[in-house]
């Protein structure tokens, strides 16, 4: 027998499988904290709903004028810092502006959220046009914005918090805008943090200090967002808004409003034409060069694109309440508002075009498609082969779809030419292809 006596200790702390377990428990928590970490990342990054930045102005070179409700002037130059020096100024601005709502004030009883009256002029020497925030908010928030659609910025309002003061959601403004820009004026506070919360309750919180001397903050946010000021500790926060309106030099797409309009005398050109058109389809050629594929695109996909003439005549149709539509057409036929000129691969091409052809060009609308050649058998065939690739690609004839074009025989006015590139005989070739601005006059 063995002469070693061995005693077992007895472990006060869990057994090894519960260690295990909780080191494993351990690791799937951290794993899913991360992983909703990353989740909240992605998202946020997919959907931006506001941008900050700063100005580089030298608040010395800015100055705000105002009006008092007694018609006095007054000037009120930057920077300022209350608990040095009260600017008189400052105090005939204060006493010039209103409270708003008490709806949202009832955790603020020191003092009232402030804005300056909108009946009383207001200017400033910052002008933010002069600075590239347009296209920082563009960049960021709209990012999809489809070519031919700006952004404009109007001053909204100025408003004032003192100490103690702050402010709690408002109701949204009832306008068209689809962002808000604030600017943070160079006055001395602290506190008064201004929150951004969207649509999906995600929220940001922006301070409002500049990050070094001369800087000045701004933010903008989306426009479906709500907003508050935290309140204000020391100091005073001033902040000029601007309310971002989206506009267009065409008449479709996401905005209707539209930022030219025909002058009165285009429009009694227009009139008589469309009161003589009752109960017809009426259409016009662009004139505009605009160099795409029909193959590729579908004309009226073109509308926010729209330049010269061809703008105008768009907007005073649209000022009429009709509906015009851009369509493909090219020697006598037109294909449908939603079709690209699709025209037959080589092994779909007609036995007869088997010799080497010179390209197409196009004449008056009604007329047939024909081919600028001498020889009349040939000239024949061409046309016949042509017109059964247009026709297979889905176009009918201007006489089918009904559409009058109106044009002047007279004048040679420039008509838009766009081509189409398709294979003939082993050769490449381009079918020259129209734009038609169709529009049925009730």
């Amino acid at each position: 027998m063995s002469d070693f006596e061995v005693e077992t200790p007895v472990k006060m702390h869990s057994s090894p499988h519960k260690i295990r377990r909780r080191r494993l428990s351990s690791d799937y928590d951290s794993e899913v904290a991360y992983r909703n970490r990353i989740a909240r990342l992605i998202a946020a990054k997919a959907r931006p709903f506001t941008v900050s930045g700063r100005i580089p102005v030298d608040p010395a070179n800015l100055t705000l004028f105002f009006r008092s409700k007694s018609g006095i002037t007054h000037s009120l130059d930057f920077p300022v810092d209350i608990d040095e020096d009260m600017p008189p100024a400052l105090d005939v601005l204060i006493s010039s502006c209103r409270p708003h709502s008490p709806s949202g004030l009832e955790d603020f009883s020191e003092h009232e959220s402030l804005f300056y009256p909108t009946n009383l002029p207001l200017t400033a020497t910052l002008e933010i046009a002069n600075h590239p925030i347009l296209d920082a908010v563009r960049n960021t928030l709209f990012p999809a914005l489809p070519v031919g659609h700006y952004l404009t910025s109007m001053r909204d309002k100025l408003e004032i918090w003192l100490p103690g003061g702050g402010m709690k959601p408002l109701r949204r403004p009832n306008d068209t805008r689809v962002a808000t820009i604030f600017v943070t004026l160079p006055v001395r506070f602290k506190g008064g943090a201004l929150v951004v919360r969207s649509a999906e309750a995600a929220e940001e919180k922006f301070h409002g200090r500049g990050g070094k001397a001369g800087d000045m903050e701004w933010t903008a946010f989306m426009g479906d967002c709500d907003h508050e000021i935290q309140p204000v500790l020391k100091g005073c926060r001033v902040t000029i808004s601007y309310a971002v309106h989206l506009r267009t030099f065409g008449t479709a797409g996401i905005c209707p409003d539209p930022l030219i309009s025909p002058s009165d005398q285009f429009l009694d050109m227009v009139s008589p034409i469309l009161n003589m058109s009752r109960g017809r389809k009426i259409a016009f050629y662009l004139s505009g060069d605009y160099g795409v594929n029909p193959a590729d695109i579908l004309a009226d996909s073109l509308v926010p694109h729209l330049k010269g003439g061809d703008s105008v005549l768009y907007h005073a149709l649209k000022l009429y309440k009709l509906n015009p539509e851009l369509r493909w057409s090219a020697g006598g036929y037109i294909w449908g508002v939603d079709q690209v000129v699709d025209l037959l691969t080589p092994a779909e091409d007609s036995p007869t075009a088997t010799t080497p052809r010179t390209p197409y060009a196009i004449i008056n609308g009604s007329s047939p498609l024909r081919r600028t050649t001498s020889n009349a058998s040939d000239d024949t065939a061409v046309v016949e082969d042509m017109r059964t690739k247009v026709e297979k690609s889905g176009a009918i004839t201007l006489a089918e779809a009904e559409v009058i074009v109106l044009s002047d025989t007279t004048l040679t006015a420039p008509i838009t030419k766009e081509r189409v590139p398709f294979v003939q005989g082993n050769e490449l070739e381009r079918l020259v292809v129209n734009i038609l601005m169709v529009v049925y006059v009730p």
